[in-house]
C-alpha cells in the first residue's frame, strides 16, 4: 500500500515538473523570443537588462515575474531613461492608457474621460465630454448680464409698432474652445415701440396745412381762368 502511495507522489510531482518546463519554455520562445535585445538573461525570469535605448518591461504572472527588451513602453506604462537602465513604469490607475507619470495620465482608456492627468467614467461637475477627444472641458466663467439697450427698429427708436432689445455679459475666464463652451453671451427680446415719433404729429398736421392751401389756390386760380 505504502509503494502505491508512494508510486502515486511520484506520478503527480513528475507531471507537475513537465508542466513547469513546458510554460517556461513557452514563455521563453513566445514572450521573450529567445532574449531578444537582452545584455543579461535567465531562462526563469526573461531579461534583466537591456542593451542600451531599450526599455525593460518587467511584469508579473501570477507570483512569477519576467522581463523582457521593448523598444517602445506598451499601454499602460511609461518610459524612464537611466544611467544604468531604461525602464517601464506601470501607471499607477488601471484605467489610464499612457501616463507622463505614476499619477498623470495622458490619454484615457476607451469609455473614460481625461481631466486633468486623470481618468473618469463621468465627467466632473463644471465640466463638459468632449466625445471626440475623451476629455473633460471646463466650462467658462461668464460674468452677470448687462442692462438691456434701448429698444429699437433697425437703429431707430421710433416710428413702428414693434422693436428688439439687447443684453450681454463679458468672459471671465474662458475655455479652450470658447465658441463651444460660452455660447450665451447676448440674448434679445421683443418689445414695444411709439408708432409715431415726438415731433411727428405736429409736421404731420403742418404739411396737411400746407397741402390744403395748396389745393384752394389751385382751385382759386382754375375758377379765374374761366
Amino acid at each position: 500500500m505504502q509503494w502505491i502511495l508512494f508510486l502515486l507522489l511520484l506520478f503527480v510531482n513528475s507531471m507537475e515538473m513537465l508542466a513547469q518546463a513546458r510554460r517556461k519554455k513557452r514563455v521563453s520562445t513566445t514572450l521573450f523570443e529567445n532574449c531578444t535585445g537582452c545584455v543579461m538573461c535567465s531562462e526563469d525570469n526573461g531579461c534583466i537588462s537591456c542593451q542600451q535605448r531599450l526599455f525593460l518591461l518587467i511584469w508579473r504572472d501570477g507570483i512569477r515575474q519576467y522581463g523582457a527588451c521593448v523598444h517602445a513602453c506598451p499601454p499602460g506604462y511609461f518610459g524612464v531613461r537611466g544611467q544604468e537602465v531604461n525602464r517601464c513604469i506601470k501607471c499607477r490607475s488601471p484605467s489610464c492608457d499612457s501616463c507622463f507619470s505614476k499619477d498623470f495620465c495622458m490619454k484615457c482608456k476607451e469609455q473614460f474621460y481625461l481631466h486633468k492627468g486623470k481618468c473618469f467614467s463621468s465627467c466632473p461637475q463644471d465640466t463638459v465630454a468632449q466625445h471626440s477627444t475623451r476629455e473633460c472641458q471646463e466650462k467658462c466663467e461668464v460674468g452677470p448680464w448687462g442692462s438691456w439697450s434701448p429698444c429699437n427698429n433697425q437703429g431707430r427708436t421710433c416710428g413702428s409698432k414693434w422693436g428688439s432689445t439687447t443684453r450681454v455679459r463679458e468672459v471671465l475666464r474662458p475655455s479652450k474652445d470658447e465658441a463651444a463652451m460660452c455660447q450665451t453671451l447676448s440674448e434679445s427680446r421683443k418689445c414695444r415701440l411709439k408708432k409715431i415719433c415726438p415731433g411727428e404729429n405736429k409736421e404731420k398736421k403742418k404739411n396737411a396745412k400746407r397741402e390744403r392751401k395748396q389745393r384752394r389756390k389751385k382751385k382759386l386760380e382754375s375758377l379765374m381762368v374761366i
